[in-house]
């Protein structure tokens, strides 16, 4: 007999990877509502200005902090099982696992991660380098005033692939395993870490807790989102993509970001990553590949080529998982 919440899950997984790949997420629903992540966001903005008090002690703001995640993922994992709960309860099994998929879908960003690289392509080609940094600057937190072409292309492709892991992989990941209440577990966390999980004055102790628990809950997603590049690659640069995950991916400053950053770089046949500013901080890092760091919007097209091909053997793989376990 199949296990009835595994292909519950997993089936809530495939149907919410498909239906966001097709729909995204609704611009009348947005205007409407909002979306889930800026409801978490107020509610983790909203604990910054209480709990995180300047003339606190570090261990006191780091105990605050770990309170502080704590309400962050109690709350809206509490809502979600609660919703769970009744759907299972009171509507058909079919309707309330579609139902569920559509709410997680709604923490996938397949669609508006692609349509956002492909905006800096549009900026560049229309706008030159003006437009290019103006579109890349929406989708990344280094500075961009100073980048050149290749610069700004090769920020659109580290965003794309780093966010591949943690705005694709991950939430899948955690939907799989655990249903709707995985993918708001998931995102509550990472959302913390984007707001709270900085290594400035203000955040280092606050928001320590949230950073540690993001580096480990996209562990296996980095690794994961680095073997659907690997796949995606065309075969004549796999054995590059191997070689930039075994040699560079470690070396990144991030225990994650290296690992499809690596892999994109390795199947494009670019250097990713390097010294970056960010608030006008030259941040030391690795280089990601042994490629050219000329990237062009040649690289940017393939590098988005490559991204539909990954997205695409990851939801083949889910919903075959799903019909496999189902009918098992």
């Amino acid at each position: 007999m199949p296990d009835a919440s595994l292909s519950a899950t997993l089936s809530v997984a495939a149907l919410a990877a498909v239906i966001e790949w097709r729909v995204g997420y609704p611009a009348p629903v947005f205007a409407w509502i909002g979306h889930p992540v800026m409801w978490i966001g107020a509610l983790i903005g909203r604990l910054d200005r209480l709990g995180n008090r300047p003339g606190w002690s570090s261990p006191g703001c780091r105990a605050a902090g770990f309170a502080a995640l704590a309400i962050v993922v109690a709350v809206p994992v509490g809502l979600a099982c609660g919703a769970v709960w009744l759907m299972d309860r009171v509507l058909p099994r079919g309707l309330a696992i579609l139902l569920q998929a559509v709410a997680a879908g709604t923490l996938v960003a397949q669609r508006s991660l692609h349509d956002h690289v492909a905006d800096v392509g549009t900026g560049l080609r229309g706008g030159g380098l003006a437009g290019g940094r103006a579109a890349v600057g929406r989708i990344v937190g280094r500075d961009t005033a100073g980048l050149d072409r290749a610069g700004i292309v090769r920020a659109a492709i580290e965003s794309l692939a780093e966010n591949f892991s943690d705005g694709v992989v991950a939430p899948l990941l955690w939907t799989a395993l655990l249903g709707l209440p995985g993918a708001v577990f998931y995102k509550a966390v990472n959302t913390a870490d984007s707001m709270i999980g900085h290594l400035t004055p203000r955040h280092a102790a606050f928001g320590f807790a949230a950073a540690r628990l993001d580096d480990g809950i996209n562990l296996p997603a980095s690794r994961l989102s680095a073997l659907w590049i690997f796949l995606a690659a065309p075969r004549a640069r796999r054995g590059a993509v191997w070689r930039a995950l075994r040699d560079d991916a470690r070396h990144h400053r991030s225990p994650n970001a290296g690992w499809p950053e690596a892999a994109m770089a390795g199947a494009l046949g670019l250097r990713l990553a390097g010294p970056r500013l960010y608030g006008g901080v030259r941040v030391q890092d690795a280089w990601m590949g042994d490629g050219t760091p000329d990237a062009d919007i040649g690289h940017l097209d393939r590098a988005l080529v490559l991204y539909r091909r990954a997205c695409l053997i990851e939801r083949i793989v889910i919903v075959a998982l799903a019909v496999y376990i189902t009918v098992l």
